[in-house]
């Protein structure tokens, strides 16, 4: 057996990762800002000196990576197994320490008595500060080993983070931020619809009240994993916490035979010192340089089409293209073909799983409709819906038994559809074969919206057991044969709007749709929350029609264009009721976008401490040469005047000029700083310590300032 250093340390540009190894498992000693190199484990590991206290254990089990009951940690265990012997006291030894360079650290530990190996990698991207930690339990013996839980690496927490950010909602209203205080015993959040659900994002922060979007300490945490999961956040009585994240596992879903293994998702985590503005770079950089495909991070992000708002089910040849010829215009650069193209489709009632070109509404199969697209200078895309299917649908009336069902049980009815079971190969090789079959067929296709529009409630497969864990890993490797076979086709993952926006699904896609609502008003907050963990370019945000078909609410184009312009752009509606003032003002904005977008989805997002009147954020270069900030009023100020608006992140010895850019033209009953300050250069201390005084406006108003660098 290998020497077994006492402290391994992981180094990224602003942070460190100090582990103990001097107990029986290895356990985080150190998480956070970058300690230089005369601070030593050994000094962090006398400080941490704790004392016996009165009817107590004499030394208290560790926080391990994983802790153990067999440790006597009383706590929530990191691993929770059973079999028929005593598999559930496991505790073991830590046998080996790899590590080949100064990111990335793999540690062994085995249990020789219950024949039980875990292995925890950490790895930390040193550019965006980001640590990526997974557990793997590996069965050495001979009985069947029942994993109950397997949390990816658990990460004590400092005494003053004393705050939980977390994140829910609902459909149509995703990303909603709570914050309460972290209290005695523990804050748990479970997800059992089998994906990543509308009100249960799975991730959260930790930080404490002098915290906000511009200073202070945070941390972040996010599961990369688009199935059913477990968040806990937890104070215990002798003043330690932890946090602890990973895949909610159903009874029996995991079996481990002889030599077999379980990984765990990736728990993705970042520290800052820099507030949450901070913490969002960090991630926000990750998912460009470590989760996106070179080949989309090179090509500029299209501006959409989607045809959905525009005419749902009404499918029609001459209607489609009209509507391709009215997209172009206003400068779309892709026309997304949404539901009802396919056979029997004229509702949600029928025809999902026949992924056949609907014969009746296109006679000439798609190619007419796809080169006029191309014609008028757009890229053509499509959606599918893969995982489910109709009752009323050749595919169900051939295969009823392809359904995820148990046994005894009626299915509960949730929107006229059943889900598809892919841990069944024939089913897999049914969806390759009809979704190549498409893009074989027209490889003009290079866009496919990636739909799912249920949740999974009773998650029987054909062997009559749970099938989440095994149902989300298959779906992602269909994901990446259909890619591999069609590399020009990017997948947009969609999910009733946001119900599968994580990193899990986001190494296997291009873009995440954030919310079926394109309320704009709902937006702000939806796109705000979102971005805590995903950058704009990612986002997908659509302008849709003047009265928001899920709200009701009757919202100008300036606020709809204002709030799309921030996000991967996109319009969604039926362009042929745009007024003349909302063509022109759209078809400005589209070009504005296109101008700008390369800061918009390359820049670092400043979001501003909000007063609950105004949601303002900006978008920064890396050298602060230029921004965007946007000022979006959705409350009447409870004064005769707004607040100052001070445009945070730039650089205080540089001078920039500043011009107003949208709305084209703003109604005001008086002059306001608007006229004086459009055009004038300015310092960015000036800009950023005193701020400039916002004008008297409506609710509903948007205002999007550029600033460049004068030399």
């Amino acid at each position: 057996m290998k020497q077994v250093p006492e402290f391994v340390q992981l180094h990224s540009d602003s942070s460190t990762l100090l582990i103990d190894c001097s107990n029986q498992t290895p356990a985080i000693a150190y998480w956070g800002k970058k300690l230089n190199h005369d601070t030593t484990g050994r000094m962090i590991s006398l400080l941490s000196t704790r004392q016996e206290v009165k009817c107590a254990v004499v030394v208290e089990a560790p926080i391990s990576l994983s802790p153990l009951l067999g440790q006597g940690f009383t706590g929530a265990p990191g691993i929770e197994i059973t079999n028929s012997d005593i598999a559930w006291s496991m505790g073991g030894k830590t046998t080996n320490v790899i590590q080949n360079n100064d990111n990335e650290v793999i540690f062994e530990s085995v249990d020789e008595i219950r024949q039980i190996k875990s292995i925890h990698t950490i790895k930390i991207d040193s550019h965006s500060n980001v640590l990526a930690l997974t557990t793997e339990l590996v069965n050495l013996g001979d009985k069947v080993l029942n994993v109950n839980w397997c949390a990816a690496p658990t990460i004590p927490m400092p005494d003053v983070m004393n705050k939980i950010m977390s994140f829910g909602g609902r459909w149509s209203y995703e990303f909603q931020r709570t914050t309460i205080d972290l209290f005695l015993g523990s804050f748990v959040r479970e997800n059992r619809k089998g994906k990543t659900s509308h009100d249960n994002f799975p991730g959260f922060l930790m930080h404490n009240e002098f915290t906000h979007e511009n200073n202070g300490e945070c941390y972040g945490f996010h599961l990369g994993w688009s199935g059913n999961n477990k968040l806990r956040a937890e104070l215990l009585p002798e003043g330690r916490s932890y946090v602890q994240l990973g895949e909610l596992l159903l009874p029996g879903e995991v079996e481990l035979a002889a030599n077999e293994s379980y990984k765990s998702p990736v728990l993705y985590t970042s520290y800052s010192e820099n507030g949450f503005n901070g913490l969002s770079h960090n991630f926000h950089q990750y998912v460009r340089t470590q989760l996106l495909k070179e080949k989309v991070r090179n090509k500029p992000r299209p501006v959409h089409y989607n045809t959905w708002e525009g005419i749902y089910f009404d499918h029609d040849v001459d209607t489609l293209k009209e509507l391709a010829e009215h997209a172009s215009k206003v400068g779309a650069e892709r026309f997304v073909l949404d539901d009802g193209w396919f056979k029997g489709r004229r509702g949600d009632a029928a025809g999902l799983g026949d992924w056949v070109v609907d014969k009746d509404i296109y006679p000439n199969g798609l190619s007419p409709l796809i080169d006029h697209v191309n014609q008028c200078g757009m890229e053509f895309g499509l959606w599918f819906e893969p995982e489910m299917v109709n009752p009323d649908s050749d595919l169900y009336r051939a295969h009823p038994d392809w359904v995820i069902q148990t046994e005894g049980n009626e299915q509960l009815s949730f929107r006229n559809q059943l889900v598809l079971d892919l841990t069944r190969s024939e089913v897999v090789e049914y969806l390759y074969n009809a979704i190549n079959d498409i893009l074989v067929e027209y490889p003009k296709i290079v866009y496919i919206k990636w739909d799912m529009n249920r949740d999974i409630n009773h998650a029987g497969g054909h062997n009559g057991k749970p099938v989440i864990h095994q149902q989300t890993l298959e779906l992602y490797k269909l994901i990446e044969r259909l890619k591999a076979a069609n590399p020009h086709v990017e997948i947009e993952s969609c999910a009733s709007g946001g119900s599968r926006v994580d990193y899990g699904v986001l190494q296997h896609t291009d873009r995440v749709w954030t919310s079926d609502s394109n309320d704009a008003l709902d937006r702000l907050d939806i796109q705000r929350g979102c971005s805590y963990f995903f950058p704009s370019d990612v986002m997908g945000s659509h302008v849709g029609p003047r009265d928001c078909h899920i709200t009701g609410k009757h919202v100008s184009i300036e606020m709809r264009a204002g709030v799309a312009f921030f996000g991967h752009m996109g319009i969604e509606m039926d362009p042929r009721e745009l007024t003349d003032h909302e063509r022109e003002q759209l078809t400005h904005v589209i070009a504005l976008h296109k101008k700008h977008r390369a800061l918009i989805h390359n820049g670092r997002v400043i979001r501003a401490n909000s007063d609950g009147d105004s949601v303002d954020f900006g978008i920064v270069n890396d050298d602060q040469t230029q921004a965007l900030f946007s000022y979006n009023s959705v409350n009447e100020t409870k004064r005769t005047a707004p607040k100052k608006y001070r445009f945070n992140g730039l650089d205080a010895t540089k001078k920039y000029q500043l011009d107003f850019i949208w709305p084209t033209k703003h109604k005001e009953f008086s002059t306001s700083v608007l006229s004086k300050v459009d055009g004038q250069v300015f310092t960015g201390e000036a800009l950023m310590q005193f701020g400039m005084q916002l004008p008297i406006s409506f609710p509903q108003t948007t205002l999007i300032f550029e600033l460049n660098e004068v030399k």
